[in-house]
């Protein structure tokens, strides 16, 4: 177990060396100047499964989720692109679409093509014609809100209206969403189905597990164990660390194997630990964070582990991402978020421990880190929280405690735990 002194002299040591130069900005603002100038073009989507299969029409060609905004049209954005080409001209248009669909985060935009889905998958039912899909009247948005009461939660239906709002407003398209909708909308809050229960966390017995049951002479199994150490002790989402799929690096957002890993040894201590820096996260965007990892004795010791990848993958060109592994014949491939969690709960299976999700990693490092005595301000500094979003990840945290109360963790350290971040709300003054 790390001693809380070198996790706090690692955060310090970690933070004065990370500082960025402007001129990489610039370089990286001009590169993304050039790629909102061009048009978009859709990449190869999946095959539907059954309930997202939709009408074929013109309007809607298939396209993966997060580009539906992008793509689907309708006889009023036909109009209005009309209308614009006499004013501007077309690559002045096309930039300042680029810009406002970026505007939204990716995974947002994918979550707004889920509404888009819903909704003409809706007005298909219908029989709701083409030209009253957009702009839509506040019936017909009434009415889909409507048709999803009993069935799926409030918040889900919400996000859809989001991503019909959005939609209209990238297309200059009135939105007529008001009483009726809002009234809607609040009787789905009340009669919404019992939440789903809550996925249990990665504990530090799922981590043993893949120590145990992964073959870390295997360059993937390699690439696999440090990202997983790397999420759990680092405290990281791991749409930070790995890309979805295999054409989705994008330097701006991912961490390429050419970012430097600084490797430094405690003052006055045998452990050690690893900076590197991540180009984005979802707190702080484009600014980045550093990813701190301390070692700790422990068999899932994350430097150990990264080491060990490093060791194991040696020939990786630059510009991959970080977690890339190299391939029986002799190439490299990246890491992506699909194989990893299927390596790693085809490990969990073997070894009797449920499936778990991605964002299980991050819920489950912080609460290690607490119950081992780590003072909140260091774990909310390691995981790139602000205070009143730490606190209300706390409130998450405690629902599943008791997961953690075992032979290592007691009542007692809970209640510690519990009275710490007592004390970290008076401190940062939050209610």
């Amino acid at each position: 177990m790390p001693r809380k002194a070198s996790l706090k002299t690692a955060l310090v040591s970690a933070g004065a060396r990370s500082k960025r130069e402007t001129p990489a900005k610039v370089a990286t603002g001009a590169a993304a100047l050039g790629v909102l100038s061009r048009p978009l073009v859709p990449r190869k989507p999946r095959k539907p499964k059954p309930e997202n299969i939709i009408a074929p029409s013109a309007f809607r060609p298939h396209v993966r989720a997060d580009e539906r905004l992008v793509f689907w049209s309708a006889p009023f954005i036909d109009s209005v692109r009309k209308s614009a080409s006499k004013i501007l001209p077309s690559e002045i248009t096309r930039l300042l679409f680029n810009v406002v669909i970026h505007s939204v985060e990716p995974g947002t935009r994918s979550n707004y093509g889920a509404g888009l889905l819903r909704y003409h998958q809706f007005c298909d039912r219908f029989h709701i014609p083409e030209s009253h899909r957009m702009p839509a009247s506040e019936l017909v948005l009434a009415a889909f809100a409507s048709a999803w009461v009993g069935r799926v939660g409030s918040s889900t239906v919400d996000n859809w209206m989001a991503g019909l709002r959005f939609w209209h407003t990238i297309n200059s398209a009135p939105w007529h969403g008001d009483r009726l909708l809002k009234a809607a909308c609040a009787t789905l809050g009340k009669l919404q189905p019992p939440p789903k229960p809550k996925r249990p966390p990665v504990t530090l017995e799922h981590m043993h597990a893949l120590r145990s049951g992964l073959d870390l002479t295997d360059a993937f199994d390699a690439a696999v164990f440090a990202l997983a150490c790397t999420a759990f002790w680092g405290c990281r989402r791991l749409g930070e660390l790995l890309i979805q799929g295999a054409k989705d690096f994008d330097p701006a957002r991912h961490v390429a194997r050419r970012e430097t890993i600084r490797f430094h040894k405690i003052r006055g201590s045998s452990e050690s630990y690893a900076v590197f820096h991540i180009p984005w996260t979802k707190s702080t965007k484009t600014v980045g964070a550093d990813v701190i990892l301390v070692s700790n004795g422990d068999p899932s010791s994350p430097v150990a582990a990264v080491q060990h990848h490093l060791h194991s993958n040696v020939a990786i060109p630059a510009h991959a991402p970080l977690f890339s592994f190299e391939t029986a014949k002799g190439s490299w491939a990246p890491m992506t978020r699909a194989w990893f969690l299927e390596r790693c709960n085809r490990v969990w299976k073997d070894a009797n421990l449920e499936a778990l999700t991605g964002h299980c990693f991050r819920i489950g490092g912080a609460t290690e880190l607490l119950l081992r005595g780590t003072h909140p301000d260091m774990v909310a500094t390691l995981g790139s929280w602000k205070s009143r979003a730490f606190l209300e990840y706390w409130r998450k945290i405690e629902s599943i405690l008791p997961l953690f109360i075992s032979n290592s963790f007691g009542q007692s350290r809970a209640q510690l735990v519990a009275d710490t971040m007592k004390d970290f709300r008076k401190k940062h003054k939050l209610k």
